[in-house]
């Protein structure tokens, strides 16, 4: 069983192991100051990266932040069903837990409030983030974190003579459980890239044959709330070096 990320922006986060941050430092400099006219800085940029790199950073401190949970389209497990189809689904019930991981966000200075979208502010399809960021503008959130879980196990059996012995009774599964949670920050408006942040968790657990697919599920829930906790603890990091350069730029 393995979730994977399948909204296109998060891909950026993909390649960072363990656990990471970071605030994009801010946009790039005027080049007409020391002789180079927009009209060539544009002429020497690719085209397909013309509109990211025009992208300016547009809200403001105090700020909200609309928060919203995705995995990969048709996603189901015990405890929450995916809403939408598309290229990704949004979880809009706190499947493992968020509640602590919202309101410690919500404690982060220059931070207004955290609003979690809710579907009923979604489409049925889902095709990039503008989506979302619409969601986020009707709930009046200068800001759109988006956060989701890849999460992988491995089932080891560690004793296969014995669990005839003991008719499956006695621990005999080793369940090794990872889930890395990545986030990225983005402009509600224009969808300027304030930074991003990664986490993972490890979980290892024993089972029995009898129960091995609960001890799974639990063992996964685990594991991506404490990654969740971590990312917390990560994006704090990302959000100060935000906040220093929307203060920078008057952003207060």
């Amino acid at each position: 069983m393995k979730r994977l990320m399948c909204f296109t922006i998060i891909i950026i986060i993909a390649g960072i192991n363990g656990c990471a941050s970071y605030a994009t430092p801010g946009g790039p400099a005027d080049m007409s100051a020391v002789g180079m006219s927009d009209l060539a800085r544009k002429n020497g940029t690719d085209a397909a990266l013309l509109s990211a790199f025009d992208k300016k950073p547009l809200a403001h401190l105090p700020a909200s932040i609309a928060i919203a949970h995705i995995q990969a389209p048709g996603y189901r497990s015990d405890t929450a069903v995916g809403w939408g189809s598309g290229k990704y689904s949004v979880i809009t019930v706190g499947e493992v837990d968020d509640q602590p991981a919202i309101e410690k966000l919500a404690k982060l200075d220059s931070i207004a409030q955290i609003a979690p979208i809710n579907r009923l502010l979604l489409p049925s399809e889902l095709s990039s983030d503008l989506e979302l960021r619409n969601a986020a503008a009707q709930l009046h959130a200068d800001m759109l974190l988006i956060y989701t879980f890849d999460t992988t196990f491995r089932d080891n059996d560690v004793a296969g003579p014995l669990s005839v012995v003991t008719l499956g009774l006695a621990p005999d599964h080793t369940i090794k459980v990872v889930s890395t949670a990545s986030a990225i920050l983005l402009d509600t408006r224009n969808g300027y890239v304030y930074g991003i942040a990664e986490a993972t968790d490890t979980q290892d657990n024993l089972s029995t044959s009898w129960n091995n697919d609960d001890a799974v599920d639990a063992s996964r829930r685990k594991a991506e709330r404490e990654s969740l906790k971590k990312l917390v603890d990560e994006f704090a990091k990302t959000w100060a070096g935000v906040n220093k350069q929307l203060a920078a730029k008057g952003g207060k």
